[in-house]
């Protein structure tokens, strides 16, 4: 018999104030609890305005387990779609960027819908003009997600059509993504330089507890980034900088660098590293670039915009936001140990060149199948995701620096090694998991 499903109770008990249940990570049975209310009830991640610039563009992704494509309509608004056919079930457009002119065509069978879903046609039509038709669920057309909101050009849905407003959901923490947009001297971004995808053996909630584990980079890149500073450390004299040493060496800053940045806590399971100082606020300035800040927005505001170097900003439940290097990384689940993780780029439009080459360069050191750097997170995640079958303990431990009372606060600045963030994660994720479970006969 299930434990969990019609279960409440017991889904929510796998989150204590200092503790999480290793079922959270390992099992089936709540993974497919978190796709059916996790993910439906929560705002997620869909892409960003940039990839569907024309009427008739569409890109396909998924949302949780949710096959889903969004479009830009004629009348230029972005739509999100459930990437079903009314007729069969047969996943309408591919996965990745697309375009089509006035109209869906399904594959299999050559149903057509309009940009907004609505059924247009289908091949012998009258065999379908009886009143019973009418009656039909395939009558109704691709679905329409729940609700759809665009903040500055990113996408985001909710799948469900009733839930938590995205103010109510996001609250302060929208502000990551203004600052990243308001770094192009024209508030703008566009994805450039394509997506890099990289499968992990793990549950795809140890690469967002990561995002904001500060004790780790010391410890875990030392035979990664560490040997690039020290192979750079033996360099003669008078030897130019590498853009890669400068990426590389803020990963194996010490304990006090990390404790000083800072975390701001919010609400929902939203947050970020890097208050007062982060792993990329000491980059080389790029010629050009602070000028053309300031003729754009004026010494002071530019100032205020550069000088907000936040290091990774989690948006729960599964992306993660780096402003200052332009890069964003989603976390889609696959299965309870399986993670498909997609690096996003961005490019600052009106910017120079060479900050979408560091950008890029960053992705590719960082976050590629072939890094460096990411392969030590890796290696960590499987390990975790084979430990946690372990029958000699049950719990995962996040009490670092907990403090009672701590759950109802929001905007929050603590130390940078509070693993505050984290437990912000699972009792959000515990309060979502169970919005629209109801109550059952399970055991």
């Amino acid at each position: 018999m299930p434990r969990y499903r019609d279960n409440p109770q017991a889904v929510a008990a796998l989150v204590r104030e200092q503790e999480v249940h290793r079922d959270c990570y390992i099992s089936d049975e709540v993974f497919a609890l978190e796709m059916e209310h996790l993910f439906a009830n929560t705002w997620v991640y869909v892409g960003h305005a940039s990839q569907v610039p024309k009427a008739g563009d569409c890109y396909g992704t998924t949302v949780g387990d949710q096959p889903v494509v969004m479009v830009r309509h004629s009348d230029g608004s972005l739509r999100v779609l459930h990437n079903r056919c009314a007729h069969k079930g047969v996943r309408v457009v591919p996965e990745g960027t697309g375009h089509v002119e006035r109209h869906f065509r399904c594959p299999y069978h050559a149903w057509t819908y309009r940009l907004d879903g609505s059924l247009l046609n289908m091949p012998l039509r009258e065999g379908y003009a009886h009143p019973q038709f009418e009656q039909c669920e395939a009558r109704q057309g691709m679905a329409t997600v729940g609700a759809v909101h665009v903040y500055r050009d990113f996408v985001f849905c909710r799948l469900n059509r009733e839930g938590v407003g995205v103010d109510e959901f996001f609250g302060d923490s929208l502000s990551t993504l203004d600052n990243m947009v308001d770094r192009s001297p024209e508030g703008q971004l566009e994805v450039a330089g394509g997506v890099l995808r990289y499968m992990h053996r793990c549950n795809w909630k140890m690469l967002v507890d990561n995002q904001t584990d500060t004790c780790h980079p010391m410890v875990a890149h030392e035979s990664s980034a560490g040997t690039a500073v020290r192979v750079w450390n033996a360099a003669p004299p008078g030897t130019p900088k590498p853009m890669a040493v400068e990426l590389f060496a803020p990963f194996v800053s010490p304990y006090e660098f990390f404790e000083k940045m800072g975390i701001r806590v919010w609400v929902n399971g939203h947050g970020h590293t890097g208050v007062a100082d982060s792993i990329h606020a000491a980059y080389s300035p790029i010629p050009g670039y602070h000028d053309k800040m300031v003729a754009a927005y004026g010494e002071d505001r530019a100032k205020r915009i550069l000088g907000e170097v936040r290091h990774n900003t989690v948006y729960f439940p599964n992306i993660m936001v780096k402003g200052p290097i332009q890069t964003l990384r989603l976390f889609k689940p696959i299965a309870a140990d399986r993670t498909l993780v997609e690096s996003w780029t961005f490019r600052l439009v009106g910017a120079p060149d060479l900050l979408l080459e560091r950008t890029l360069m960053y992705n590719r050191l960082i976050n590629a199948p072939t890094s460096v750097v990411g392969h030590d997170d890796l290696e960590m995640y499987e390990r975790s995701q084979q430990g946690l079958h372990s029958r000699g303990a049950e719990w995962v431990n996040v009490a670092r620096l907990y403090e009672p009372g701590e759950a109802g606060r929001s905007n929050v600045v603590t130390n940078g090694t509070n693993e505050w963030q984290m437990r912000h994660q699972m009792r959000a994720w515990a309060r979502y998991m169970t919005a629209s479970m109801k109550e059952g006969a399970a055991a």
